[in-house]
């Protein structure tokens, strides 16, 4: 039989770090399902002792969560160790991932501290944290540029201290993939008791290398991944999910290992979060790309019509894609609006829920013909905000623009219950409706990101975007989709500022 290779997922931990990536506990809760339903074995909820917002994050995910076990990361001290597992008591599975540096250079201007030093609080944090659990990770930060004789040793008394996880993260993304498999299997050789641990890999892609480090890692010896859902993560990303569990699955004939990952999963979960992230996907990018299975040329159109491993390794079906994508209209009633979603992969929670999303839906489909499938993941996605935390709506909107003439903006909203009317011009019709905002509203919040994106093709699709704006530090997400761009943009600059005021930023109408 096959060895069991572990996916440790960490998009609402590591992914969450990407700058505008923040998440709510609602959304973490909405991935965190999804990744469960996909069969991913350790969630990774988060840091708990980062905030109060984190703690309330991971804690909600342990209690949500029945069959992958919920992680929470937590720096080498006993503060951390004591809140990560009060965050994860819940859970039917914990487990506590605790880390400390060990490269030189880590070591000597980041924490200060000997290399004897190192190695005693990573192994008073390990036995620390065995007194609340039996699963508990090591992390050796920065294990890429670390001394190998030095991780023997720290390694080594991490396992006596009770460590059953060993992670040898190349946290800068440095290590070359030769470079890497030899740490991993110098490691496993040299490490007395490296069989009572699993060996596990977090690379991140700071040279485009994750991937190809962390399969290089999994042929040398390691049997945990730890990767993020699209890549997702703090610089230039981590190890994508998708590319690890295709990889190996599809070369089989090369690993001796396969996940337990259920992959016609894998599209909805990218969709997903992507939408709640704002990032979106390239169309080139690996498994979940919208080109990953489309061929032009026609040569390879020619190959796969005659036979479709001529020019395709794996079936567009198996990851979740569908060549069924024009599916309801607006004749559609809500059982087959529920068949399809659940076609789909998509979570159906309350009826309430389920009564919400087919009003917009009938909604969408008077303004469109056809309703694709990505309209219903965009849909799905666009889950209203909790009323207790959404003090901006937009009531109605009057755009006028004409050649010669400043684009100008009339629209009315809903500050905490009460109508507001607001105006202004702009070098555009989108500008023109932000400046009628902020002249109401006041954010002082600075615009880093304006993103379009069309969901379907045709004129009539839906635009979906991306607004990223940034005070204080904080950097925050929102995001709009309407088959009237303009209305998408609004809706989704009143998403982040939404998101700002819940986290105190005081919104004071002016009239």
């Amino acid at each position: 039989m096959k060895e069991h290779l572990i996916i440790f997922d960490t998009t609402l931990r590591d992914g969450e770090q990407s700058p505008g990536a923040s998440m709510t506990k609602e959304e973490k809760l909405r991935i965190a399902r999804q990744l469960e339903r996909m069969r991913v074995d350790v969630i990774e909820a988060g840091f708990a002792a980062a905030s109060p917002g984190d703690f309330e994050a991971v804690r909600a995910v342990a209690e949500a969560i029945k069959e992958s076990t919920v992680c929470s990361l937590a720096r080498a001290n006993e503060a951390d160790i004591e809140r990560a597992a009060e965050a994860i008591r819940p859970a039917k599975r914990q487990r506590i991932h605790t880390f400390i540096a060990t490269s030189p250079i880590h070591m000597e201007k980041k924490l200060r501290m000997t290399p004897d030093e190192v190695v005693a609080q990573a192994v008073e944090a390990v036995r620390f944290a065995r007194r609340f659990t039996d699963d508990v990770e090591f992390s050796a930060e920065d294990a890429g540029r670390s001394e190998l004789d030095f991780l023997c040793r720290i390694f080594e008394a991490v396992i006596e201290a009770g460590a059953t996880t060993l992670n040898v993260p190349d946290t800068v993304g440095y290590t070359l993939p030769h470079e890497y498999a030899e740490k991993i299997r110098r490691l496993i050789e040299r490490v007395p008791n490296s069989d009572k641990a699993i060996w596990s890999v977090h690379c991140h892609n700071d040279l485009g290398l994750a991937v190809a480090n962390s399969l290089a890692a999994v042929l040398a010896g390691a049997r945990q991944v730890e990767c993020t859902i699209n890549g997702l993560g703090e610089r230039a990303g981590n190890a994508a999910l998708e590319e690890i569990v295709m990889a190996v699955r599809t070369r089989q004939d090369a690993f001796p290992c396969d996940t337990r990952i259920d992959a016609t999963q894998i599209v909805p979960t990218s969709k997903l979060v992507s939408t709640i992230t704002g990032f979106p996907v390239q169309p080139n990018k690996a498994i979940v790309g919208a080109n990953a299975f489309a061929h032009e040329s026609g040569i390879h159109q020619d190959g796969v019509l005659k036979h479709r491993e001529t020019y395709e390794i794996m079936r567009a079906e198996d990851v979740g894609w569908t060549a069924n994508k024009i599916v309801l209209g607006k004749h559609s009633g809500r059982r087959a609006f529920r068949a399809r979603l659940e076609e789909l992969g998509i979570e159906i929670g309350s009826e309430e829920q389920l009564n919400q999303a087919f009003a917009r839906f009938k909604d969408l489909a008077d303004k469109k013909h056809e309703i694709f499938d990505e309209d219903l993941f965009a849909l799905m996605a666009e889950e209203p905000t909790p009323s207790e935390q959404e003090r901006i709506r937009l009531v109605s909107t009057m755009i006028h623009s004409e050649t010669g003439e400043p684009p100008h903006a009339k629209l009315t909203l809903a500050i905490d219950g009460k109508e507001y009317s607001t105006e202004a011009d702009g070098s555009g019709p989108v500008d023109a409706a932000f400046k009628a905002i902020e002249a109401l509203v006041h954010s002082g919040a600075e615009l880093v990101l304006y993103s379009v994106n069309a969901i379907t093709q045709g004129t009539d699709a839906q635009g979906e975007v991306t607004v990223r704006l940034s005070k204080g530090g904080r950097i925050v997400n929102g995001l709009g989709a309407d088959t009237d761009i303009i209305v998408a943009s609004i809706k989704a600059y009143i998403n982040a500022l939404n998101k700002l005021q819940h986290d105190a930023v005081r919104i004071n109408p002016q009239l």
